[in-house]
Order: C-alpha cells, then structure tokens, then sequence
C-alpha cells in the first residue's frame, strides 16, 4: 500500500514548486510596469476588439490570481491586480485570458474537447474515489474498475488542458509583440509569468496520471 503513496510524491513536490514559482514570478513582474503604460483592462480590451470580440465583456474578479475566462458567460475576468496594473504580469495575464476568448471564438479544438467532457470529468473526479474505497472496503473488485473508468475521464480533461494553456500564452505573446504592447525584452519578461503558470498545468496533469497509475496498482492487488 505504501508503494502505491510514493509514486505520486514526485508530482505533489512539483505542485508545491509550481505554486512557489507562479506567485514568485507573479510578484517579481507586478514590480514592472510596462512602458506602454497600458492595463490589463485596455490590454484585454485593445486585443478582444482587435479580433472581432467587440461584445465579449470584461469583468474584475475578486481575489488573487483569480483571473479566467468564462466560457459559458463569454466574459473575460481579470483579478483587480491584473485589472487595474499597468505591469508585465498584469498584462501578461490579461492578454493569456484574452487567448482563451479568441480560442472559443476560433472553435480551437481542444478547447472544444475540455468543453464537452467538462461535466463528466468534474463527476468522475468526485465520484471515483467514493467507488475505489466502496470496492475496498467491500473487497469488490468490479467498484474499483469502476472508479478508475470514471477518474480516467478527470485525468483526461487535465492532459487536454496541456494545449489549451500553452496555446492561449503562444498567442498572448505573439498578440503583445505583434501590436507593439510590449517590447522585444518586456515579452521575455511575459514569457516567464506565463511559463511559471503554465507549470501549475503541467503538475496538476503529472498529478491525476500518477494518481490513476497507483488505482490501477491497487485494482491489481484487489485481484491477486
């Protein structure tokens, strides 16, 4: 049993490390404000009408780094520090978010996939862990295998976030470059605040697979 704890240790040491890193990096750039001068609010704005995303509204959202865009609304919503700041985070974030909007847009498959497997992944990651300790505690082997049929579903709505953020900051840093917003340097800058939360992505995704993997070790020992 102890070895089937050890295999996610690994993942739960880069979801610490992630977590330092995004807000280190996020409080070293909210330092630096741009040269342009410009928001997020205007950043986000500039970039949704620029794309054709005029009616898209964008929103203050309370709370740190609580910065998302809402695909059922279809509104942007941006922390009051990313809101209101004129710093290469605040700007950074703003225009990751603005990415999101222009995938949903655009119908960027991946995007289009979380989407629909939305519903059953959020059941599934509630739900498989309820079955796997039924089938314990039961000595019900057939419980089990349900319940990793049903995480399956959450760990694959978090390898297909993978692309999903990677491609909103691809564009977020092609879109600030492109319309002169920040610098050539300032988007090196960018690069590191987007990068530092992608790495949050990478580690909840590192997370749900070693997960899986340890229900499937102990599926196997429920039948031998």
């Amino acid at each position: 049993m102890y070895s089937s704890y050890i295999i996610i240790v690994p993942a739960i040491i880069l979801s610490l490390y992630a977590q330092f890193k995004v807000q280190s990096t996020f409080n070293k750039y909210l330092k630096v404000p741009s040269v342009s001068g410009e928001t997020g609010y205007s950043v986000a704005r500039r970039l949704l009408d620029s794309n054709g995303l005029y009616t898209i509204p964008i929103e203050v959202s309370g709370g740190r780094l609580s910065d998302h865009y809402d695909p059922i609304s279809r509104v942007v919503r941006l922390s009051e520090d990313v809101y209101y700041g004129n710093s290469l985070a605040s700007i950074s974030v703003a225009a990751h978010e603005t990415g999101h909007a222009i995938q949903h847009a655009t119908s960027y498959t991946p995007l289009m996939i979380r989407h629909r497997i939305f519903k059953v992944a959020n059941i599934g990651s509630n739900l498989s862990w309820i079955l796997v300790l039924a089938g314990i505690f039961f000595q019900a082997s057939n419980l089990i295998l349900l319940g990793i049929i049903f995480f399956t579903c959450a760990v694959a709505f978090q390898v297909i976030t993978l692309p999903v953020e990677f491609n909103a900051s691809s564009r977020a840093l092609t879109m600030l470059e492109k319309n002169a917003i920040l610098s050539r340097e300032e988007v090196k800058g960018s690069k590191k605040v987007l990068d530092a939360a992608a790495l949050t992505y990478v580690a909840a995704a590192l997370v749900s697979v070693l997960e899986l993997l340890r229900l499937i070790l102990i599926f196997n020992r429920s039948n031998d």
